[in-house]
């Protein structure tokens, strides 16, 4: 299979059919991405060398923390996040606590929404990203959404209101910005701290 950056939707055999998640699982152990959006099947190549850094700074600043904090857990892609019999992302990033983590985990992946999912765009994700599983992610009943470019370094959080995501606060190293959440009272996480080389 080959991957053309920014066309990473795998065309349906047959056409009209949803994939499910016992498709899902039968899908190649490849080092890809996989995913389902509405049952239709995305793959995304390996990430690149700053999305790694990014993801493992958060998973290091978020993970210190909960560590002398214990409130819930982190788990960072690849892990599968089951939402619906036609929807399973892996997040670059999830956060679930203590009292939802019995009602969702299992031993292979999440079935339900996490509190808090991290996505890091790349130029091939960026608009699925921003646009699709914003929607996703916003219709199952995820609590935050975080958008992290480490392109631009920026980050945009989407917190449930009434009704489903506010609008997106938009945070940057330009800035001097902290990123925090009422999900987690007392983390803070300086932007520059985020995108570290």
């Amino acid at each position: 299979m080959e991957l053309v950056p920014g066309d990473n939707h795998v065309p349906s055999t047959n056409p009209g059919v949803k994939l499910t998640y016992e498709d899902y699982l039968l899908l190649p152990n490849d080092g890809l991405r996989h995913e389902l959006l509405d049952g239709e099947h995305y793959v995304t190549p390996s990430p690149s060398l700053k999305h790694q850094k990014v993801l493992l700074n958060l998973t290091l600043l978020i993970g210190n923390w909960l560590a002398a904090n214990p409130v819930g857990q982190i788990l960072f892609a690849p892990f599968d996040v089951v939402l619906s019999l036609f929807d399973v992302v892996v997040p670059d990033l999830v956060y679930i606590s203590n009292q939802r983590a019995p009602k969702i985990l299992d031993p292979a992946k999440a079935q339900g929404a996490p509190e808090l999912v991290v996505e890091i765009v790349s130029p091939g994700t960026r608009q699925r990203d921003e646009t699709t599983k914003r929607r996703l992610y916003e219709r199952f009943g995820v609590t935050e959404y975080w958008v992290v470019d480490p392109e631009l370094d920026v980050v945009r959080v989407y917190r449930r209101g009434v009704g489903g995501f506010t609008r997106p606060i938009e945070i940057s190293t330009e800035e001097e910005d902290v990123l925090t959440t009422p999900l987690l009272p007392g983390l803070r996480l300086p932007l520059r701290d985020i995108f570290r080389a």
